[in-house]
C-alpha cells in the first residue's frame, strides 16, 4: 500500500485495496476541532442472502463520474443534516474476492452522536441509493445483480422515499 500522503477528495471509487487507518487520519489530519471519528468498513462476504451456494468473487461496476457525483451530492446532505466536520467514503470497484474491503466511510465531528449518525446515513445511502453493480460467481454461474439493497426502512429513517431509484 502507499506509504504517502493520501489525496484528501470526500470520495474515491478505485480499484486498488486501500488503509483504512490512513483514511481516517488523512481525515482527522490538522484540524483541532475532531472530537470522534466513525468509520465503517464493509468487506466481501461468502455468501448473500437468496444463494443457495457461496460466493467466489464479484466484481462491481459504475458509471465513471456519475457516481462520484450521486456519492458527493449525499454527503452534503450528510453535512447539512448533521454537525459533521467531514467525511471521507472510499468504494471499491473490479474483482473482488471474500474478505477484500469493499468500502469505507468515515466521518469525523465534535462528538460521537453526530460521527455515529451521518456515518449510518451515509452507509444506508450507499446500500440503497448509490449506482454499483456487481457480478457474482457462485458455483451456479455468475449473475449480475444491481448491488442496491431496497432497505424500505432505512430510507424512511432519513426521510428518503423509496421510488427515488
Amino acid at each position: 500500500m502507499n506509504s504517502g500522503p493520501l489525496p484528501n477528495p470526500r470520495v474515491r471509487i478505485q480499484t486498488e485495496d486501500f488503509d483504512m487507518s490512513a483514511e481516517v487520519a488523512a481525515l482527522r489530519a490538522q484540524d483541532p476541532r475532531v472530537g470522534a471519528v466513525c468509520s465503517f468498513l464493509g468487506t466481501v462476504r461468502d455468501r448473500t442472502a437468496g444463494t443457495a451456494g457461496s460466493i467466489s468473487s464479484m466484481e462491481l461496476e459504475h458509471y465513471p463520474g456519475m457516481t462520484e457525483k450521486a456519492i458527493e451530492a449525499m454527503i452534503d446532505q450528510a453535512l447539512a443534516r448533521f454537525d459533521i466536520y467531514g467525511a471521507r467514503i472510499v468504494h471499491r470497484v473490479g474483482l473482488l474476492q471474500p474478505l477484500d474491503q469493499i468500502v469505507l466511510v468515515a466521518v469525523s465531528s465534535a462528538h460521537r452522536a453526530m460521527s455515529f449518525q451521518a456515518c449510518e446515513f451515509l452507509m444506508d445511502y450507499l446500500k440503497t441509493q448509490a449506482p454499483f453493480w456487481k457480478k457474482e460467481q457462485t458455483p451456479e454461474g455468475a449473475r449480475w445483480v444491481d448491488a442496491r439493497v431496497s432497505d424500505d426502512a432505512a430510507l424512511a429513517r432519513w426521510g428518503i422515499a423509496a421510488s427515488n431509484f
